[in-house]
């Protein structure tokens, strides 16, 4: 499963906000410290395959519903950190669920026509557990990269005869066709499903903008807290200028006014509850000469959830967040690719996927359920490239072959292309897995 989690905006067709968590800016020294927030080997047998890794760029999510902002220091380059043992656990039981609907959705395709089914996978490597049952090996496997669907196809000591017509590779062009985009199609059909249930149980998160800037947090002992700014604080207008709605955009204005004014006093018009006063606040002065003040600073907007009254109400929902959700994947991952020299060092794998999914699922169940959908919107849109080793490298093979008027490539010719894939998905995604975890805070504290 290749993941590329966006953390481009959300896409503006859809009336209700996404889920996102970009973490609030902190006036601390001469430059602003944004944190960063962070996305089929074939054994013997013919199989189709989830790989897993991912993309951030510079942040996961863009806003935060409900007003709350996800503890999120772990993600800055002092590392990762899983965090509580049970929210590990919800991650890693997001990222396994994606993986069984994906392998399931090859499995059930290819059951459904008839097709012979030598193995289920999750995972790759050593086998950790297993079962057989109709002819059929399931098992967990040790190296979480994802998951795979084996085929008796080329398998040397399955008892089925070459010429079998329910042999995967002896199907008609569109059998196998179904059967390799059946992965995807899960996925794109749970995404919508998470969705909906997230539409009609807890709500979406509806997101409304007030002029100012929000002050979530003050340092002691900052200059902030010495001329008497308190958590809680609206900064509706500097030095005699108002604020606008538009919460980047106010952001943006408060902290140019504070790093141009070191030692300098900076009028500030608070609300405070009800009330409306001014504070003079005298910036610090950093090593590089500009002004800071030590305050956590984020969009004054509150949050609000939306439960659809009716069936109608509920696809409507439902269907605008999926196609929000999908514009900004799919925009994100252009973006990738366009700057893939710049973001190359930035891909990540299970470990960090999991540590994201742990610091949602501390925060509050929506983070979760939109967690959930983007992975697996990810992983259908990225498992659709024509790459050897995912789904689009395999239908690339049958497109060629429907190009040639049903004649397939020579056999070892698709077994070079399939394998050099293999390797080189798990080489790199052990690769990462070893880089991730070396990079998880209890892990560094052990080194």
């Amino acid at each position: 499963m290749l993941i590329n989690l966006s953390s481009s905006p959300p896409s503006p067709s859809s009336s209700l906000s996404r889920f996102s968590n970009s973490k609030s800016r902190i006036l601390e020294s001469s430059s602003l410290k944004s944190k960063t927030n962070f996305f089929k080997p074939l054994p013997s047998s013919l199989c189709y395959s989830s790989n897993l890794s991912f993309h951030p760029k510079t942040h996961l999510f863009s806003r935060c519903p409900h007003g709350k902002r996800l503890d999120v220091k772990s993600w800055a380059v002092s590392g990762f950190d899983l965090g509580n043992f049970q929210s590990v656990l919800e991650a890693a039981g997001v990222l396994t669920a994606i993986i069984v609907v994906h392998e399931s959705g090859h499995f059930l395709a290819a059951y459904l026509q008839g097709i012979h089914v030598s193995k289920f996978a999750v995972g790759f490597g050593p086998i950790l557990a297993k079962f057989n049952a109709k002819n059929v090996e399931y098992s967990v496997r040790a190296i979480p990269l994802g998951g795979f669907v084996g085929f008796p196809d080329n398998d040397p000591e399955s008892d089925i005869p070459v010429d079998d017509e329910n042999l995967l590779k002896n199907r008609p062009i569109l059998d196998r066709t179904i059967v390799i985009s059946a992965g995807v199609i899960a996925n794109i059909i749970f995404a919508y499903l998470i969705i909906f249930i997230q539409v009609v149980s807890v709500g979406l998160p509806v997101q409304e903008a007030f002029p100012g800037v929000l002050v979530p947090d003050v340092r002691p002992f900052s200059a902030a807290s010495r001329d008497g700014l308190l958590p809680g604080d609206v900064i509706l207008a500097v030095n005699g200028n108002n604020l606008p709605k538009n919460g980047p955009n106010a952001v943006s204005e408060v902290v140019g006014v504070i790093k141009r004014s070191p030692k300098n006093n900076v009028l500030l018009k608070v609300e405070r509850g009800n009330q409306d006063f001014e504070i003079g606040v005298t910036p610090d002065e950093s090593f590089d000469g500009t002004g800071k003040i030590g305050v956590q600073l984020s969009p004054n907007v509150k949050i609000t959830k939306v439960v659809a009254k009716n069936i109608s109400e509920a696809f409507n929902f439902a269907g605008k967040e999926f196609w929000g959700l999908s514009s900004n994947v799919v925009d994100s991952l252009k973006q990738t690719f366009l700057n893939f020299s710049q973001s190359a060092s930035k891909v990540s794998g299970p470990v960090a996927i999991i540590a994201v999914g742990a610091e949602v699922a501390r925060s509050n169940i929506d983070g979760l359920y939109q967690f959930a959908a983007v992975l697996n919107i990810n992983l259908a849109v990225v498992n659709l490239l024509p790459l050897p080793a995912l789904d689009g490298g395999s239908l690339a093979l049958i497109l060629i072959e429907a190009a040639r008027g049903g004649r397939k490539l020579p056999l070892e010719t698709e077994q070079r292309i399939t394998s050099s894939g293999i390797t080189l998905v798990i080489l790199l995604g052990v690769y990462l897995i070893v880089r991730d975890t070396l990079n998880l805070d209890f892990i560094k504290d052990l080194l």
